[in-house]
């Protein structure tokens, strides 16, 4: 029995409703699907799973991470921007907001040399494989600028690869230009990242930084002391800096962590100190890198 033409443009616009309807939609193009909260699970593992995918590919095994200030700049950086301030308080001398910002500026002169070292690390992980190619062990950082872009810079300048992990932040998180683009990934997820900073590491390199930078050094440190993940060295650059930011001692003498915890930390104050801690503390628990 034939449809009449009522029934037929009835039937029509029934199928075009169908297919025009999220729900007929293969889930990976359904953005309203893969965005809800029920699919979160699949987002997590899209972005564990990318990241490891590209590694892998890369022959990545094992990772020296670099942790620190999104804000420390370079020296002629630092200077022209307190050269600034200094011209504008000669026209506004008693302005609050501009003595402010001069002392910030003098602050980031004074720790403008972390760059300098953070670039020299870089380069001397960039140097340890047997050819720029060798990926065997990688630098990784969060991708930023600052320290993060003085590390990735250093592994650059010696022709080797470099990791970044990126992530939204409101402010300061924006890929710098010295990761190398098949290794620089962007994450949803703070967990996800956090675990690929983990997963690969042979050790930790902090340089001073601010809650950002002490998030990853004691969620580390607990990872460690729980057992959770393995031991590996964790250098803290800049002695002077990170006895006045945490008073480790303070807290071993008031019994909230083990004398033996405190052995977990390392300071060094250059780049040749941080390396070469690394290579002897695997030396010592018959880990080598290479």
């Amino acid at each position: 029995m034939k449809k009449d033409v009522k029934e037929q443009a009835q039937t029509l616009k029934q199928i075009k409703a169908i297919m025009n309807h999220p729900s007929f939609e293969v889930p990976e193009e359904d953005k309203s699907f893969l965005y809800s909260d029920e699919a979160r699970g699949v987002r997590l593992q899209l972005d564990y799973l990318k990241a490891e995918v590209k590694m892998k590919m890369q022959g990545i095994d094992h990772t020296i991470v670099v942790f620190g200030s999104a804000r420390i700049v370079e020296f002629d950086s630092a200077m022209k921007e307190l050269n600034r301030i200094e011209k504008e308080l000669q026209k506004s001398p008693h302005s609050e907001a501009l003595l402010t910002s001069l002392k910030r500026c003098e602050s980031m002169v004074r720790k403008s040399h972390y760059y300098d070292e953070a670039r020299k690390f870089g380069q001397l992980v960039g140097m340890s494989g047997k050819s720029p190619d060798d990926c065997h062990v990688a630098l990784m950082t969060g991708g930023g600028p600052g320290i993060m872009e003085a590390a990735n810079r250093g592994a650059l300048d010696v022709g080797a690869k470099s990791i970044g992990l990126n992530i939204e932040l409101p402010h300061e998180q924006f890929p710098n230009p010295y990761i190398t683009p098949e290794l620089c990934f962007q994450f949803r997820y703070f967990g996800i990242r956090k675990l690929h900073f983990m997963q690969r590491a042979k050790a930790l390199v902090i340089f001073p930084g601010g809650f950002g930078t002490m998030d990853e050094l004691f969620e580390i440190l607990t990872l460690i002391q729980t057992k959770k993940s393995p031991s590996i060295p964790i250098i803290l650059v800049g002695k002077e800096y990170w006895k006045r930011a945490i008073d480790f001692d303070f807290l071993q003498e008031e019994d909230v962590i083990a004398p033996d915890d405190l052995s977990m930390l390392t300071y060094a104050d250059t780049a040749q100190e941080a390396w070469e801690a690394i290579i002897l503390w695997h030396q010592e628990n018959k880990t080598p890198l290479f």
